[in-house]
């Protein structure tokens, strides 16, 4: 478990205290430091680069609206900010500055757990989009789209992770055993695997997947059409003279001259 990072900005100590407090009861918060007013919090920002960050609004020397507008560091790395005041009318331009949540006090435990509920769901959303980027960049490198990275493309390659698909749903990064797919078809800009009464749908081209797919346990019948060799159950012809390969699975597809062809070398025989 990864701790998020936390830091407590307010210059009243008896805020910071109920703020530590609450945050001491959460097994994956970490407090990396607590700041009295906006110029430490500042140096703090720029040296700890915290996860989440609970800011109040008005406090000496700086409140926390200048706090981010003087710190440089927002972008890819910019914590989760949360504002904690007494005033409601700083609400409208917190979420101009894209805080996370607004508290206002006095708050309950309640209120607290939901805004760190809302934070941890937000820091899981970048860490799942982080990760999606960098298996992308590896796998777009593999498939000579960088030569920057060939190495770790390579590498990729050799794995055990290599017989598997990396599907992307729903913020969520899936890992799809090849052994299991028993066909695929293409859909727009897409890819659908399946796998059983199971289907996932991939960003991927059927031209890249000829590329990567074993020849020995794969076959395009089709355009638009791989199976699994060891699936094939039985080719059938329409009355137009037209062929249908079966699956185990009783799943129809149509087989086109070149994937006939292609059949034909693998059974070492015409149809």
């Amino acid at each position: 478990m990864t701790p998020i990072r936390t830091l407590i900005v307010d210059d009243e100590p008896l805020a910071r205290q109920g703020l530590r407090v609450l945050l001491e009861e959460e097994p994956d918060v970490e407090i990396a430091a607590e700041c009295a007013d906006g110029l430490e919090a500042l140096d703090a920002l720029r040296e700890l680069r915290p996860d989440l960050v609970f800011l109040d609004v008005q406090m000496p020397e700086m409140g926390g609206f200048e706090v981010l507008e003087a710190w440089d560091g927002f972008g890819e790395s910019a914590p989760v900010v949360v504002f904690v005041t007494a005033y409601d009318e700083y609400a409208l331009k917190a979420f101009e500055v894209h805080a996370l949540d607004y508290l206002l006090k006095p708050f309950d435990d309640e209120r607290f757990a939901r805004a760190l509920d809302r934070a941890r769901a937000e820091l899981d959303r970048r860490r799942d989009s982080e990760v999606t980027a960098r298996i992308e960049a590896l796998l777009e490198a593999r498939r000579g789209g960088g030569e920057g990275e060939a190495d770790e493309a390579e590498a990729l390659e050799r794995a055990p992770s290599f017989r598997r698909f990396v599907v992307r749903s729903a913020g969520r990064i899936h890992f799809v055993d090849i052994d299991e797919i028993d066909w695929i078809e293409a859909a727009g800009d897409y890819v659908r695997l399946h796998a059983g009464e199971r289907s996932h749908l991939m960003r991927e081209t059927m031209k890249d997947l000829e590329r990567r797919l074993d020849p020995a346990e794969w076959i395009r019948i089709h355009r638009s059409t791989f199976v699994r060799i060891s699936r094939v159950k039985e080719i059938r012809t329409t009355d137009t003279g037209q062929y249908h390969v079966i699956l185990d699975d009783g799943t129809h597809r149509s087989l086109s001259r070149s994937g006939r062809e292609r059949l034909e070398a693998v059974l070492g025989r015409t149809l």
